[in-house]
């Protein structure tokens, strides 16, 4: 059985081929085109998986897509609903794209592939929890995901047996840890769903001053790695930015602009969100541990890319070993059709 995985129109677009159980191909479409985090259909990465896999379209046996894009149309309508009239101007930039594409992706996968079988669509956490399990060493293990948003969710775990995932609970828009560290990344002066390597890379330059007044004021974060964001200081949610005037007159003036000299504040500030996010990334993983009791823990989702709360989970917590999908971002979910038996 051929299954192709695809995730696109987002970022970072890709492609994946499974034969039995088996990832015999994976590509991102950026390295075709070489536009960076390239979030156009994959149509060269597709051609590329088929071509290494030796077959032609019409040996395809399923397609699926990574995420739910009605559940996410759904998120984004009720989102605008509940912050009218302040996302207007976000709201009619949106809706464009998503009439004339993304509410249309299983007419588009069919147009672009010439499939016309099954075409198959997972909830965005789910292909997560797919891509770290499946692929993992392990033959049972604890799952953890975390990333910005899909559809709803923003955090999930759950447990994977032989062939079987099973997500036991969520946190859901709009508390978010990922959406927090990438607010932090525009305060910055680095692109989001882009920069927030550099922003873990500045961490430790800074000092952590600013923990206490982020704890205080933008999250709060509870025992069991759970969290909710003060949405007084974050335009994500209604507007075309990440952040408003109240986050920078809490951290003393206006956001970095891009490409201009980085201060002592940047570094303080990126080593500040830094340890808030290993803190709760250590309470995320305790959370689950206890919870699942699993001895092995496998991760993915964007935040899962910050190796430096990796580390801290594998040698600050119960779990004897982790394993953390190599491209944990979007560009992984595509690789969701993988399964054992």
């Amino acid at each position: 059985m051929n299954i192709l995985g695809i995730s696109a129109f987002y970022h970072d677009s890709a492609a994946c081929l499974v034969r039995d159980g088996e990832i015999i191909a994976a590509a991102q479409e950026e390295r075709f085109t070489r536009k960076k985090h390239d979030e156009s259909f994959p149509e060269n990465a597709i051609d590329f998986c088929l071509k290494f896999g030796g077959i032609t379209r019409d040996q395809i046996d399923h397609v699926a897509f990574y995420d739910k894009p009605l559940l996410t149309f759904e998120r984004l309508l009720e989102t605008y609903i509940d912050f009218a009239p302040r996302g207007f101007r976000s709201f009619i930039k949106a809706m464009p794209v998503w009439l004339t594409e993304k509410l249309w992706t299983r007419e588009e996968i069919r147009k672009r592939t010439g499939f016309d079988g099954t075409i198959l669509f997972t909830e965005h956490h789910e292909s997560h929890a797919a891509s770290a399990f499946f692929p993992s060493p392990f033959e049972s293990a604890a799952i953890l995901t975390i990333d910005g948003v899909g559809e709803w969710a923003t955090s999930s775990y759950g447990v994977g047996r032989g062939n079987q995932i099973a997500l036991l609970a969520e946190l859901r828009f709009i508390h978010s840890l990922g959406l927090l560290y990438s607010a932090f990344t525009y305060f910055t002066g680095f692109k989001v769903n882009s920069g927030e390597y550099k922003l873990m890379g500045l961490a430790p330059y800074g000092e952590p001053v600013y923990v206490q007044k982020i704890l205080d004021e933008l999250i709060d974060l509870r025992e069991d790695g759970s969290l909710r964001l003060n949405m007084r200081y974050f335009d994500f949610a209604s507007g075309l930015r990440m952040t408003n005037r109240r986050f920078a007159d809490l951290f003393g003036g206006e956001a970095r602009r891009p490409e201009t000299a980085i201060t002592q504040r940047e570094m303080d500030l990126a080593r500040s969100v830094q340890e808030v996010t290993e803190m709760a990334m250590l309470r995320m993983a305790n959370h689950v541990h206890k919870e699942t009791s699993k001895k092995h823990l496998c991760m993915a989702g964007g935040v899962a890319l910050n190796c430096v709360g990796n580390g801290r989970i594998l040698r600050e917590t119960p779990f004897e070993k982790i394993w953390i999908q190599p491209a944990a971002g979007d560009a992984k979910a595509s690789r969701q059709g993988k399964a054992r038996g």
